[in-house]
């Protein structure tokens, strides 16, 4: 039964012609899926409605073909033939009592139109605003742009109700929807009565809802997505505009969804946003409207999250990434299950999916995006198989993952952990600067496994080949993790670089053990994603004189595409790092380090006192291939299967561990497929000649 203390959340409030059954509120986001495919989106989404979300949306939906995103794939509703896979999403949606929102969005000065070849349409003739900075202007809209396009948001609010949608969110957040660019006087300068006054520029909104109302008001709810503070000074949309537009059109739509100016600070990491992180913006908000508001805020804690409504800070708990990483967060709460929730750790390695588009992944939550695809479900097993036991070597994300799994297929699992405690690389990755919230992915599998009784897990214990042929498991997973090379091999090379022995060289590993050198240190990072970044912010801040180095041109490349990339510059700047860029290290002398330009082959000399290596890392795989080599011995051993996963088989980010535990609790003693795929895809229909 669910603690009194939540009570408020499972309240239900009327978001104009409908009721929610409660105050969880998925709001809009994406998942790298979209138009390509429609069927795993549809069945994620469905996922949700079963674990209690009173309103589910969808991602940003193209409502015209004038305005699109490509190379990005989000959901498509040019014509007709865009209503039948967002039919089959609504009703998933609606299968368990929750409302189906659909997010409109045409993306004015963000919208390439790379695909269509179509002119951008937006308030005022500027740049396209895009990730890459394609080389397109946008062509100002003149009155007759302005009626065609009110035209076609009601032309996409009647095909939204054909598709059996309950809301419509018009997007104007982020800097991707057109009602910001109106709205923002950065990208409205107009000189006519769309244009110059707060009044002016709110004019385009109050005229699109007005035309939606008249054609699906009566049964459908409308919800606007508004920018709490595009933060880019006096030209921007700031908190103090929003809210005089709010007081001003207190009942313009039926809902205000409040979200942060950019995607980067509305969905920050948890290494530099916390919990809640928006609440100072939208305090007060609610006071100046008749209409409920919903704001977001990685929100993971119950007691968090009833406190903003409590307050009247909120009227719905607006989840994007915690409704990834769990589904079921409100069913859990509902049956007093608090501590089962998977949070969410803030990585933001879902937000990847959709910015190398392909299909997200979540680090918690191994099953998103694979409900349809695989058949996984994120609280329920297959059936077990034939064999009765598993030893798990090693208990990093990927072991702790399968054990969890395995225990719930019914196996009795051992876990045999060499270190003096559990966690793997997250045990010691938890304790970098900006990670601690990262310590969830083995909390929450280590409260999980204490509650198994089929799992017995045993520390300091390292093992060898013989011993494991001595226990009698019928199947053996390693998962013994990965080491950070110190020899330099990575992307700039792929054979040891020249190291004097007179240079201190250091790894991340020796870091995170407590090896930490002084003076001037070279951090060369030819990893690009956060480590690189982390040791060099933990050294700066232990006194260290740092220099990070790479190859890249930005400084924790890849971070671009978990939106914090930014966010890390910044920090290192601000800690007194000093980032040289589009630079390697082609040799480690005994005074420094040489380094090469990336394009000219130009050397220089860089002093130092020690060098930290971020490169590429080396499977720990000895155990398995010591196991391989006695393959004979298996049978009398009672052994039938050993595998290799996780970063012992190829390193990667934390979530492709956990992915590779899950998967190989799923697949044990399930039968061969040979070489048949192993998901579902859907494939695109040949148009009649």
């Amino acid at each position: 039964m669910r603690d009194p203390r939540y009570d408020i959340l499972f309240e239900p409030l009327a978001i104009g012609p409908l009721r929610a059954k409660n105050r969880f509120y998925q709001v809009p986001h994406c998942n790298g899926g979209g138009y390509r495919d429609p069927s795993a989106a549809a069945a994620m989404r469905g996922i949700k409605a079963e674990g209690g979300w009173g309103v589910i949306f969808t991602e940003q939906t193209e409502m015209h073909h004038t305005s699109e995103i490509t190379p990005f794939i989000e959901l498509r509703l040019w014509d007709d033939k865009d209503i039948p896979a967002l039919r089959k999403m609504s009703a998933a949606m609606k299968s368990h009592g929750a409302l189906a929102g659909i997010q409109l969005a045409y993306s004015g000065i963000n919208g390439s139109n790379l695909y269509t070849k179509e002119v951008p349409l937006a308030p005022t003739a500027l740049p396209i605003r895009t990730f890459t900075n394609d080389p397109v202007q946008a062509r100002a809209m003149d009155k007759a742009d302005i009626r065609n396009l009110r035209r076609w948001f009601v032309n996409a609010a009647r095909r939204s109700k054909a598709a059996g949608f309950d809301l419509i969110c018009l997007y104007g957040a982020h800097g991707f929807g057109i009602f910001q660019h109106f709205l923002s006087r950065a990208t409205n300068q107009r000189g006519d009565e769309y244009g110059g006054s707060l009044e002016n520029r709110s004019r385009f909104a109050r005229e699109v809802i007005a035309d939606m109302r008249d054609a699906v008001g009566d049964t459908m709810a409308l919800t606007l997505r508004v920018s709490l503070d595009e933060s880019i000074g006096e030209l921007g949309f700031s908190n103090a505009e929003v809210r005089d537009f709010i007081e001003m059109n207190r009942d313009l739509p039926d809902l205000w969804d409040l979200a942060q100016g950019t995607w980067e600070d509305c969905s920050g990491p948890s290494r530099f946003k916390e919990e809640a992180a928006q609440e100072a913006l939208v305090r007060g908000i609610r006071d100046l409207t008749d209409k409920p508001v919903v704001g977001v805020g990685r929100f993971t804690s119950p007691d968090v999250m009833a406190r903003m409504i409590r307050q009247g800070t909120l009227d719905f708990i607006g989840c994007a990434r915690p409704s990834i990483a769990d589904p079921f967060l409100p069913r859990k709460v509902e049956e007093g299950r608090v501590e089962d929730i998977r949070e969410c750790i803030g990585c933001n390695i879902c937000i990847t999916g959709d910015m190398t588009m392909s299909i997200s992944r979540c680090t918690q939550n191994p099953t998103f995006m694979e409900e349809w695809r695989k058949g996984w479900h994120p609280e329920r097993m297959n059936a077990k198989g034939g064999s009765a036991n598993v030893l798990v070597v090693g208990s990093g994300p990927a072991g702790l993952e399968a054990a969890r799994a395995l225990s719930l297929r019914g196996y009795d699992v051992a876990i045999a952990e060499a270190r003096d405690q559990i966690g793997g690389r997250v045990a010691r990755e938890r304790l970098l600067p900006g990670l601690s919230a990262w310590g969830r992915v083995v909390d929450y599998r280590q409260y999980q496994l204490s509650q198994r009784p089929n799992v017995e897990t045993y520390i300091g214990s390292p093992l060898d080949a013989a011993q494991i042929l001595e226990f009698g498991f019928e199947n053996v997973c390693i998962v013994t993790g990965a080491s950070w090379r110190a020899d330099g091999v990575g992307r700039q090379h792929v054979v040891p670089m020249p190291m004097d022995p007179a240079m201190p060289v250091f790894t991340p590993d020796d870091i995170m053990e407590g090896r930490v050198p002084s003076g001037r240190v070279v951090v060369y990072d030819d990893d690009h994603y956060y480590m690189g970044g982390v040791v060099a912010e933990l050294l700066a801040g232990k006194g260290c004189e740092v220099t990070l180095i790479t190859p890249a041109p930005y400084v924790s490349d890849w971070a671009r595409n978990t939106l914090e990339q930014h966010a890390i510059h910044v920090r290192l700047a601000g800690a007194g790092v000093t980032i040289v860029l589009n630079r390697g290290v082609t040799a480690i002398r005994p005074d420094g380090v040489e380094t090469n330009c990336t394009y000219t082959d130009r050397r220089d000399l860089t002093g130092c006192d020690a060098v930290v290596v971020v490169a590429a890392r080396h499977p720990n795989d000895g155990l398995y291939h010591a196991l391989a080599a006695r393959q004979a011995d298996w049978a009398d051993g009672g052994i039938r299967t050993v595998r290799l996963i996780g970063d012992a088989a190829a390193p990667g980010p934390i979530a492709w561990a956990t992915y590779a535990g899950h998967r190989y609790a799923r697949e044990l003693d399930e039968p061969d497929i040979g070489d048949d795929l192993p998901f579902r895809r859907e494939l695109a229909e040949l148009a009649a000649d």
